[in-house]
């Protein structure tokens, strides 16, 4: 595969463009005059770009799937305030997936830092069978090495490899700090129901070239994949105490809130509530800030319309943090 030189977030409007980029998504489409053509986001680790294939679209169309890396010529152009690429060529390219991480983005920590940063969090827990528990799951190096790599969605937060670590590492922070507030918790439960609440998501997405649900994932779902991944490893722990399985299985359950939110169940403890909150907490935070960045503009201090806040955001009180979660800066 050649090697990449133009990224997303450097492409100018009025200029060529030839280069390698992923294929995020691929629909068809008919001009108002009846003419086919391909509406595409193309991505790398910098961000995405509309691309559009006006012309011998039924021919080009064949040239590529969505998930492949392509390489493209094209035209850059602003169109209703965005940037789209015109592509007048387009073709797949075969073999070496290795430099995937070019065109999907990616957290810019140390993977295994972060992973022994997040297993440190061991050493709050009392309770042997809680420790047991915590160490069959991440010993197992298929769990660990997926855990190390996977989104935490598919969009809208910690969409990037390596964001389920970030994302879970946050909300077990989360945990210990406001649980000292509360002293009617058990805090080594709420610490385990942190650690584990989305290790389902290493089943549900898939993220070798895109960021995609699983046949596992639309059937099932992360929150019944995880309570299944849990079972498994307290089923190879002796002696690991009933009420407690059943107890950790509800925080897993229930750790989306709501029905509407796709819970199984309600929060019906004070562990299981809390957990609900934090993870919405940092799941929000996140898009929010994101949203913003993508927004922002130096002579405005507001944001367009979010669909899913339902408002629109002031942006005068944002401060920059010095290194963003996904890596946009290594090129």
């Amino acid at each position: 595969m050649s090697v990449k030189s133009t990224y997303v977030k450097n492409i100018k409007e009025n200029t060529e463009v030839d280069d390698l980029f992923l294929v995020k998504d691929k629909n068809s489409g008919m001009t108002r005059n009846g003419k086919p053509y391909w509406a595409l986001n193309l991505s790398d680790k910098t961000g995405e770009v509309k691309g559009r294939i006006w012309d011998n679209a039924a021919k080009l169309g064949n040239n590529f799937s969505q998930g492949d890396i392509v390489r493209i010529k094209s035209y850059a152009i602003l169109y209703q305030g965005s940037l789209q690429l015109n592509i007048s060529a387009i073709a797949q390219q075969s073999g070496d997936y290795s430099m995937l991480s070019e065109f999907l983005p990616a957290s810019s920590h140390d993977p295994d830092k972060t992973l022994d940063e997040f297993l440190s969090f061991t050493e709050y827990l009392q309770d042997k069978h809680l420790k047991d528990l915590i160490a069959a799951v991440f010993n197992d190096e298929n769990i660990a090495t997926a855990f190390k790599k996977a989104p935490a969605a598919k969009t809208i937060h910690h969409d990037y490899l390596g964001g389920l670590l970030e994302h879970t590492l946050n909300v077990v922070k989360l945990a210990i700090d406001v649980s000292k507030y509360y002293r009617n918790i058990n805090r080594d439960i709420l610490l385990v129901g942190a650690m584990l609440h989305d290790i389902g998501k290493i089943h549900e997405l898939s993220y070798e070239r895109n960021f995609d649900y699983t046949d596992a994932g639309r059937l099932v779902g992360h929150i019944t994949l995880g309570v299944e991944i849990i079972a498994a490893k307290i089923n190879q722990l002796p002696d690991f105490p009933e009420a407690q399985a059943m107890i950790l299985k509800h925080l897993i359950l229930s750790h989306h809130g709501q029905y509407d939110f796709g819970s199984p169940k309600r929060p019906k403890t004070l562990e299981a509530l809390l957990l609900s909150y934090l993870d919405d907490i940092d799941a929000k935070m996140y898009e929010l800030a994101q949203f913003i960045k993508r927004e922002r503009q130096p002579d405005a201090k507001w944001t367009g319309y979010h669909r899913i806040f339902d408002r629109y955001i002031y942006t005068d009180t944002f401060i920059e943090d010095e290194i963003d979660s996904p890596d946009f800066s290594k090129e």
